[in-house]
């Protein structure tokens, strides 16, 4: 879904994941991937300067006087101190991204991509081997020795040259909803016209679609596309920031929407609006300060939620989980979104970043960590090599991580060595 993704503050999001597929100590089967017509390999335009590759192979110096500082050590994959592991999860978001790389649009992918190394069929070994070591290893030790002697890093260059990412967070929301409009519920979200590839560009801005006040109603053009209703227009326009959400509705069920489409206009930050008219100073703001300025000032929302003129378009998803740019579904902790015209979809990836946990007094305190990841997701706000969106998961607590994660780690993919 993208088009659907991005950062808890930032950009477009999207949502859970239902681990239904095989996390079975042996390999699944795979279907075998498509054979390509041109040879999977990548000649450079002369013209292209090799400085501008997003990702460089390195040497990493492996310091592991300390867990955070021993690149690869993962011990979130494992149980232990009270702490459930998520070992099948990651299994489980390997084997999404082994699916993917059997699909003619991963052939795609990669017949054009910039840095030669990465063939469809070295990612799609990597993940294999990787998914092999994961199985077998006993200890985030085990699993970090074996990763650093049998796979090559690639570090992005990140947004200066030097490798610094700035990570951000995204999260799928749980809100309540009516099939019908009410005197409560009265705000809506929309599905997307049967015409929309047929709307002439510029397209209508959002204010234009639903109005200064989130309630343009009957003399939107929209009209009779209303899919489901919310009481606060808040939580109406914050899924159009996520992607999707699990619904809880009035009549005692269930249900989920996703992305469907969007206007063609650039992210705006609501946050960087506020900061510039000083309404919030930069420092330290959130998304939980920035959703309490707005309870508190509800008119301000008027003023601008409009200024992001994007506007985003839903459908009914049926409690599916909901799928990333690359169309598997997104796990929690174990995917990440990055700019697609840039870095390779569906690889395998290790982050080193800073994350809030909820600590045993129920507050949010951060750590260092190191993540195996899959990148399976992009995002409008999401570009350059210095970007990367980390999937939280889904409800509150995801929530609440998602909105305070922010700040510089590292990123690299991993190549099983030739």
């Amino acid at each position: 879904m993208k088009k659907t993704l991005a950062l808890v503050s930032l950009s477009l999001g999207i949502a859970l994941i239902n681990p239904v597929l095989s996390v079975f100590a042996q390999v699944p089967g795979y279907p075998p991937y498509p054979t390509q017509n041109q040879p999977e390999t990548w000649s450079p335009e002369p013209s292209q300067p090799e400085e501008l590759l997003p990702l460089v192979p390195i040497n990493p110096v492996v310091d592991c006087t300390s867990a955070s500082r021993c690149l690869g050590y993962d011990e979130q994959i494992w149980s232990g101190g009270g702490r459930q592991g998520d070992w099948k999860a990651l299994l489980t978001s390997i084997d999404n991204s082994l699916r993917y790389l059997a699909t003619k649009e991963a052939i795609a992918a990669y017949q054009n991509y910039p840095v030669r190394e990465f063939t469809l069929d070295r990612v799609r070994r990597s993940l294999l081997r990787f998914r092999e070591l994961v199985v077998s290893a006993k200890s985030p030790a085990d699993l970090q020795a074996a990763v650093s002697r049998e796979f090559t890093f690639y570090q992005s260059v990140g947004n200066d040259g030097n490798g610094t990412v700035k990570f951000t967070a995204y999260y799928q929301p749980v809100y309540s909803a009516s099939r019908t409009r009410t005197s409560v519920y009265k705000y809506p979200v929309y599905a997307l016209p049967s015409n929309f590839k047929q709307w002439a560009k510029p397209h209508p801005k959002r204010v234009q679609l639903e109005g200064k006040n989130g309630l343009l109603g009957n003399q939107s053009r929209l009209r009779g596309l209303e899919l489901f209703w919310f009481r606060d227009r808040l939580d109406a326009y914050l899924i159009h920031i996520q992607g999707s959400a699990q619904l809880n509705l009035t009549d005692g069920s269930v249900t989920s929407i996703g992305y469907a489409g969007a206007t063609d206009y650039p992210w705006t930050s609501i946050g960087g609006q506020l900061i510039k008219d000083g309404r919030l100073p930069a420092k330290g703001l959130t998304m939980p300060v920035m959703i309490k300025y707005f309870k508190q000032n509800p008119k301000e929302m008027n003023v601008y939620l409009p200024r992001w003129e994007r506007f985003v378009f839903f459908k009914e998803t049926n409690g599916e989980p909901a799928r990333g740019s690359i169309r598997v579904p997104v796990t929690a902790e174990r995917s990440i979104a990055t700019d697609k015209s840039l870095m390779p979809p569906g690889a395998l990836a290790l982050i080193n970043a800073s994350f809030p946990y909820l600590s045993e007094n129920e507050r949010l305190t951060y750590r260092i960590v190191n993540r195996y990841v899959l990148d399976q997701d992009t995002g409008s706000a999401i570009k350059g090599p210095g970007r990367v969106d980390y999937f939280m998961g889904t409800g509150k607590i995801a929530g609440d991580r998602a909105g305070v994660t922010g700040g510089n780690g590292t990123l690299y993919y991993l190549l099983l060595k030739e």
